[in-house]
Formats: C-alpha cells, sequence, structure tokens
C-alpha cells in the first residue's frame, strides 16, 4: 500500500494526527522507500506536498538521519509559491542542517530570500538554519544571524538573541552586544526585557 493513503487528506482529515503519527511510525521502523515516496510527493497536488512536507520535518525532529539524504529536495521546496510548503521546507531543512551544513551554506540566498517574504514561522527557521551553520563552523552565517536579530520583529527579538547567543564568535560579539544594549531600552514588556538583560549578563561575564 502506498505510504500516500495514510496522511490526513487521503485519510479525509482535516487535522494533523495522521501525518504526526505516520511521522512516528516511520521514525520507530524506518521505511526507506516509503521516505522517497514522500518527498516525491512534494511535487504532487497541494493537499498532497503540504501533508508529505509535515511528515518529513516531523520525522526529522525524531530521525534526522532519515531525512538528511533528501536536503536538496527540501531546498528546492523553498523557493515554492505555497507559503505552507515554503515554511515547511525550512523546517524540514532546520531538521538536518547539522548533518548537511555544505548543502544549506551552498543555500543560503534562497533561504534568506524566502524568510524575507515569507511568514513568521519561515523568519524564525531561517534563525535557527543561521545558528546551526554558524555552530558547525560556517562563518559567513554570523553575519546574517547578527543582521536577523537586528531586524527582528519585536515578539521574536528575545528569541532571536537567545538563539544567537552560543554561537556569535568574538570577532562579531561586540557587534551583538550592541545591537543588544540599543533595543532593549525600546522594549517595554517586562518579560522580553528580562529575557534580553540575561543575554547582556552572560555576553558581559
Amino acid at each position: 500500500m502506498s505510504v500516500l493513503n495514510r496522511l490526513a487528506s487521503a485519510l479525509g482529515r482535516s487535522d494533523e494526527r495522521p501525518n504526526v503519527e505516520l511521522a512516528e511510525a516511520l521514525a520507530s521502523k524506518p521505511d526507506a522507500a516509503a521516505i522517497a515516496e514522500l518527498v516525491a510527493a512534494l511535487t504532487g497536488p497541494v493537499a498532497v506536498s503540504n501533508d508529505a512536507i509535515k511528515v518529513l520535518y516531523e520525522l526529522g525532529a525524531l530521525r534526522p538521519d532519515l531525512v538528511a539524504p533528501h536536503v536538496g529536495a527540501f531546498l528546492t521546496l523553498v523557493g515554492s509559491k505555497n507559503n505552507r510548503n515554503v515554511w515547511g521546507a525550512l523546517q524540514a531543512v532546520e531538521t538536518v542542517t547539522e548533518l548537511a551544513p555544505d548543502e544549506v551554506a551552498a543555500a543560503l540566498p534562497q533561504i534568506i530570500a524566502a524568510a524575507d517574504k515569507g511568514s513568521v514561522i519561515a523568519k524564525d527557521k531561517a534563525v535557527q538554519i543561521l545558528a546551526k551553520l554558524a555552530a558547525a563552523g560556517h562563518g559567513e552565517a554570523v553575519p546574517m544571524l547578527l543582521e536577523r536579530v537586528r531586524e527582528a520583529a519585536p515578539n521574536q527579538f528575545p528569541m532571536y538573541a537567545e538563539i544567537a547567543a552560543p554561537v556569535i564568535d568574538s570577532a562579531h560579539r561586540q557587534a551583538f552586544r550592541d545591537i543588544l544594549e540599543e533595543r532593549v531600552v525600546h522594549i517595554d514588556a517586562p518579560a522580553k526585557k528580562s529575557r534580553i538583560e540575561k543575554v547582556l549578563r552572560r555576553l558581559h561575564g
């Protein structure tokens, strides 16, 4: 039986539970052919591709090694006109960045372009991808990461600062500190301000 028959759309379901359950099943009992069929479905009808990318990024979160060989397909999907597929593809890429950093780094222009015109989730995933690339030794990701922190929406700013902090190298530490100090004075929400001040204390420590 085709694995596509287990997707939510094939079952007439409007919730994501069947897709999550399929990801969990593939994580516990890997099936390379089924995973390849899901990857091939990314170019299929919208409902099917939406379900397939959901299964794949959920599987990537559990077993990134199983989906890392398909990073090229995820990077291609980043350029989709379907917003759901764009942020789903970025989420899938984020799960495998540590295993395929060179391939992901080579596609940074497409990733950043997709994030810039995409949803909040797309922007969040781009920041996480940049941080993982920086941690993997791709220094070119650090200035891009700083720019994402600098331009972050107020609601995302504390989270982006927290994601970036562990991977900012010594050459960019002062620039990072300057961004945080410049923006923290404009934050009114006590909880958000406290999170930034905590990052700053670590930088000064």
